[in-house]
């Protein structure tokens, strides 16, 4: 079996397709792929836009994104399959760049075990707070980095100190320029 690669198709299909017929088709592809040895990774349903220039007459049209995993071999099948359907009225198959694709997935890595952090943090405070005997309020059970600050924690002479500092900012160039010009004055002299 050739070594599989990743790819990204997009379909744009007419804008009176039935939900029921656009899931079909969307079913159809995947098992299309799974059938040639890929997978489907993600698909990315867009929903209703707006063409960039009429196409078979339509100004509207469905769009799905695929991101697959198959090998080179199978592209033409699927290209085969996609090209017989009528509902579809474009469609593109493009291979993506592997290094972007590393990228994503180390990001995605990343995330997933920030996740799982945070979720054993919510779990241990949870079990901490229940052998106290109290419960926790869903902002208490939050790891303490993600606690949004409440408009209360703000002091009201916040406004007041900024208007103090710019006012104090203003007094010192103020003085600075008076100290100028006497310095200017004393060498003249």
């Amino acid at each position: 079996m050739a070594r599989e690669r990743d790819y990204e198709l997009g379909i744009v299909l007419a804008p009176e397709t039935p939900d029921e017929q656009a899931r079909a088709i969307v079913e159809r592809i995947t098992n299309a792929v799974t059938a040639q040895g890929g997978v489907v990774v993600r698909i990315n349903a867009w929903g209703r836009r707006r063409l960039a220039y009429p196409i078979e007459h339509y100004r509207d049209g469905l769009y799905y994104f695929f991101d697959l995993q198959l090998p080179p071999t199978s592209v033409v099948e699927i290209e085969r399959l996609i090209g017989v359907n009528e509902d579809i009225i474009r469609h593109l198959m493009k291979a993506r760049d592997p290094r972007v694709i590393g990228d994503e997935r180390k990001r995605a890595a990343e995330a997933e075990i920030r996740a799982q952090q945070e979720a054993e943090a919510r779990a241990v405070a949870e079990a901490e707070a229940a052998a106290r005997g109290e419960t926790l309020e869903p902002a208490e059970a939050q790891p303490v980095g993600e606690q949004e600050s409440t408009p209360e924690a703000i002091p009201e002479a916040a406004p007041e100190t900024a208007e103090t500092a710019t006012s104090d900012a203003e007094d010192s160039e103020i003085s600075d320029t008076e100290s100028d010009v006497a310095e200017a004055t004393e060498a003249t002299s």
